[in-house]
């Protein structure tokens, strides 16, 4: 009824947060945890630290080859179930882990599961919601970006059994490379719980590692997708690269007076970031909201449809606005359209359409489309989301 889980903590010279981090762990009320400290031979007071909780948890410390390579010799020591990562600087909530393994003992198809969590400042102050979470969606994982807090994440062990651990060569985007790849394999559950604390400051890896992060994240979505340019790459390559790419263009068209740039270009970067963002935008809403609603371009990525012949969709327009409707929706399969149906009035509704086999075990991409949608605070509320209809299921069978 308790399986033991794991946690891996990897660490190098964060003696001014890991006790938190170890208190975090140590003080949850889950009877069955296996802690394991993985420490690249910190030079500070870490090793002070590591010893106060001497037979609490288990610790080594020797020169490791970086974060991603702690996390697997740590996987590879754990005895547990369930496994999972916190970093050196990072927290669990209270009662996290109860709230983890209870999900994963009533739901044994599922592989991996995460959930809601918080930003904190250097003092360990909260700061906030973290503000990507949403439902798992594997096209926006790899599209759109990666949505999933690292500390909110425990996976089951097995799945190394079949998808190798994280990828040593990578520094920056690890996670959300793991995530992906388990995504692409098994079943992925949102548990819409606080679980985790993510610490923000400036010498954190994420915020110090510059270019080179975003390399390494560009190599990651053009790896697991097939668009080279997909949201993602503007979500996180934009703001850094606006000059180099201002720059290029100046080269490109050298014959083009640019003194107008050089006087305006703070006005020109606005106008080129709202032509990027509008299309990203219109494509970065969550597939569905946590509620239910889609908007009226939603994405879908299924991987694995071997013995599947059938996609079937399930939708309800009972709680759209009459003027909305009729609606027409269309639905495509890897970009070519399948079927369209015609929603005259507020009811439930059911498409389906053949699925041909993928050549290469490519996967399959479905787009939901309509032709209308409503923005809810126009009829009264605060809703401000662009809304069609309620997806009830997606599903290959």
């Amino acid at each position: 009824m308790n399986p033991l889980v794991s946690i891996i903590t990897p660490s190098f010279n964060q003696g001014q947060f890991i006790e938190e981090t170890i208190q975090s762990v140590l003080s949850q009320d889950y009877p069955n945890i296996e802690y394991l400290v993985i420490d690249g031979g910190s030079t500070d007071n870490t090793l002070e630290v590591l010893r106060k909780y001497e037979g609490r948890l288990k610790w080594v410390s020797e020169p490791d080859s970086g974060q991603s390579h702690a996390i697997n010799k740590g996987f590879r020591m754990a005895r547990g179930e369930i496994v999972a990562w916190l970093n050196s600087d990072d927290t669990f909530l209270p009662g996290a882990i109860t709230k983890v393994a209870r999900h994963l003992s009533e739901n044994r198809e599922t592989m991996m599961v995460y959930g809601e969590g918080y930003l904190m400042d250097h003092q360990g102050q909260i700061t906030g919601r973290f503000p990507a979470t949403e439902p798992f969606n594997l096209w926006r994982l790899i599209y759109y970006g990666d949505y999933i807090l690292q500390q909110t994440v425990f996976i089951r062990k097995a799945v190394f059994d079949v998808i190798s651990m994280v990828d040593e060569s990578l520094h920056y985007g690890m996670d959300w490379d793991l995530f992906i790849r388990i995504g692409k394999r098994f079943k992925v559950d949102y548990l819409p719980e606080y679980l985790g604390v993510l610490r923000e400051y400036p010498q954190a890896k994420s915020f110090a590692g510059g270019v080179k992060r975003l390399q390494e994240l560009t190599s990651i979505m053009r790896r697991h997708g097939n668009r080279r340019y997909p949201p993602a790459f503007f979500n996180y390559c934009w703001h850094p690269y606006q000059d180099a790419f201002l720059e290029e263009l100046r080269h490109a068209i050298p014959w083009l007076r640019w003194t107008w740039l050089e006087r305006g270009s703070e006005s020109m970067r606005k106008v080129i970031t709202h032509l990027i963002f509008k299309q990203v935008t219109r494509m970065g809403q969550p597939s569905p909201f946590s509620d239910g609603w889609v908007g009226d371009c939603s994405y879908f990525l299924f991987t694995d449809i071997r013995d599947k012949k059938m996609l079937r969709v399930v939708g309800s327009t009972q709680e759209v606005p009459g003027r909305v409707l009729p609606m027409k929706i269309r639905l495509s399969l890897n970009g070519r359209v399948m079927e369209q149906r015609r929603v005259k009035r507020q009811s439930e509704f059911v498409i389906t359409c053949p699925v041909s086999p993928q050549r290469n075990e490519e996967p399959l991409e479905v787009i939901l489309k309509t032709n209308r949608h409503f923005v809810p605070s126009r009829f009264g509320t605060k809703d401000n989301r662009r809304l069609a209809f309620q997806l009830k299921e997606i599903e290959l069978v």
